[in-house]
């Protein structure tokens, strides 16, 4: 039996590290701010934005670190090294997120039936600078949101509290103009249910590598006959695709050539171009492939029916 590698081990949360530092210095200035401006201005809304920034910090400072380890040299033992504590960094700041978002449906239920003085102008001023802060983060993480799931949850954080900053100047405005003070509460319960589904749907994506699932958008069985069209492919068993971390896809098979790969020397082409298809159509760098003679293949089936 022969086996064939490729490795591609760049992280996409490591080349997105500076920008979540910026991000991460971004979002302690709001924090500051809001916390500030929440005691202040005794607003529900703007102390719901500002736990909400809470969880933003501390989402990115999870996501900081764990890029930072994966990167770092590892024992021996682990073979993959520490990728997974991007993920599971990940699944940590959702599960904060969504306790957070309870906090704030009790707060403002209670809220609306028992509404507490509100400092409008001291309101508005800190939700603006939390707005414009956000921004600046939503644009620094845009593009690496599409490659790695710790910077995409911090990305999806950092615009739902950008959001959230435009419902607390809404709010603010309408507290000037009318003194209807329910808009707090009702403001604060649209930032909680605001934030819940989309981290119901980042945690499915980072529960799913932690089950090995394969990636989405990724059809085995098309993997599979892209695979078969190699010349000298006879047969592909034991596929399995799945993800160390996010941006980092990896596969592996049985591959049945001929003629026999072992005396004509045609294993090494073979290789290469499964490599290269696998590579150039579907992204994925990391392989690796048990090369099988027909008859090894064939010895294989009957001890393992």
């Amino acid at each position: 039996m022969g086996a064939g590698h490729s490795h591609s081990h760049a992280s996409a949360g490591m080349q997105n590290r500076k920008r979540l530092l910026i991000t991460l210095c971004l979002g302690l200035s709001v924090l500051v701010v809001q916390a500030i401006g929440a005691v202040a201005s005794g607003s529900l809304a703007l102390l719901a934005d500002t736990v909400h920034v809470f969880a933003d910090v501390f989402g990115v400072f999870l996501a900081l670190v764990a890029i930072t380890l994966a990167a770092r040299p590892t024992k021996q033992r682990r073979t993959f090294g520490l990728y997974r504590l991007e993920i599971l960094a990940t699944v940590a700041n959702g599960l904060l997120l969504l306790g957070l978002s309870v906090f704030i449906l009790v707060e403002a239920y209670e809220r609306w039936f028992d509404p507490k003085p509100i400092d409008a102008p001291v309101m508005l001023l800190a939700a603006v600078f939390g707005l414009v802060a956000n921004c600046i983060g939503v644009w620094l993480l845009r593009r690496g949101a599409k490659d790695s799931l710790a910077v995409r949850g911090a990305y999806l954080e950092v615009m739902s509290d950008a959001l959230g900053s435009v419902g607390v100047i809404a709010a603010a405005i309408v507290l000037m103009t009318t003194g209807w003070e329910q808009v707090d509460s009702l403001v604060s319960l649209a930032i909680a249910l605001f934030i819940i589904p989309r981290t119901l749907l980042l945690l499915r994506d980072a529960f799913s590598i932690l089950m090995e699932s394969a990636p989405t958008g990724v059809d085995l069985d098309e993997i599979r006959a892209h695979m078969a069209k190699v010349p000298g492919v006879v047969a592909i068993h034991d596929l399995h695709v799945w993800t160390i971390t996010s941006g980092m896809p990896s596969l592996s098979a049985h591959v049945t050539i001929e003629p026999n790969p072992f005396v004509d020397g045609s294993g090494e082409r073979v290789l290469d171009e499964l490599k290269d298809c696998l590579h150039d159509c579907f992204e994925i760098g990391h392989t690796t492939f048990q090369l099988e003679s027909v008859e090894h293949s064939a010895q294989e089936d009957v001890q393992h029916p």
